[in-house]
């Protein structure tokens, strides 16, 4: 089988220039993947998504174990996801049907682009799908400034946000990032939540007992979940971390 490489798009941003690749992957016996670069950096790859999708599952499933306690009045949730990536938490959070509406943040506009513009498997999924908004602009910024993250309604509380950005809570893609975790940031994402609601972070790295002790200064409880996936490179199995932190 031939091998097939394509570079489907490439753009310079602030944070440097990134890239969208396709390739056959011949270890594999040609399965086609999508890969996206940020400068040498591989950021993404659609062969390893099962931490994103339970990004997702896990912190819709912790909402519905707590509706009975803490959610009275409305039956369906407004969910927030940053950073989109190539859309597997996002599509994820959109097969519950509790799920009312999905913001999806993105400081990377040509992410935004790739899906608008069906470049990436599961762009028209979610550019079709009505509950769901792409919104370009910088998730930290928005988290913990004054008002909601809807501008059209600063006072609309959200049941979970879900953050895919940074590698893990000690090694962020960039140094401006390191401002969000802590206390005093965190608190100001956490008034933007329901009560009851719920706050879930993805790690490439194992859980850190200092980032759980930070998350409950702010949160009620918090808990870590290992992601056990196969790794077809190794023969082996690979582990990611969910971290859901409870208001």
């Amino acid at each position: 089988m031939a091998l097939v490489f394509e570079e489907l798009d490439y753009q310079k941003t602030p944070l440097g220039d990134i890239s969208l690749r396709r390739r056959s992957e011949p270890r594999l016996n040609g399965k086609i993947l999508y890969e996206v670069k940020l400068n040498d950096d591989f950021l993404i790859s659609s062969l390893f998504t099962e931490a994103e999708i339970q990004l997702a599952r896990l912190g819709l499933a912790a909402l519905r174990s707590n509706r009975g306690r803490n959610f009275n009045s409305d039956p369906y949730l407004d969910i927030i996801v940053s950073g989109l990536g190539l859309g597997y938490t996002a599509v994820a959070a959109l097969e519950d049907p509790s799920v009312k509406s999905l913001r999806v943040i993105d400081v990377m506009k040509p992410v935004i682009d790739w899906h608008q513009r069906g470049l990436v498997p599961l762009g028209e999924k979610l550019t079709s799908d009505p509950r769901c908004t792409l919104v370009h602009a910088d998730f930290f910024e928005v988290a913990t400034s004054p008002g909601g993250f809807d501008p059209s309604d600063p006072d609309r509380l959200v049941h979970a946000v879900l953050l895919d950005i940074d590698h893990s809570p000690s090694h962020w893609l960039n140094s401006g990032n390191s401002i969000f975790y802590t206390e005093s940031a965190l608190t100001k994402m956490a008034e933007k939540i329901h009560p009851g609601g719920v706050f879930g972070l993805w790690s490439n790295d194992p859980p850190e007992s200092d980032f759980i002790d930070l998350l409950e200064s702010v949160f009620e409880s918090t808990e870590s979940h290992i992601v056990t996936f196969p790794n077809p490179y190794t023969g082996g199995d690979s582990t990611n971390t969910v971290y859901l932190a409870y208001k």
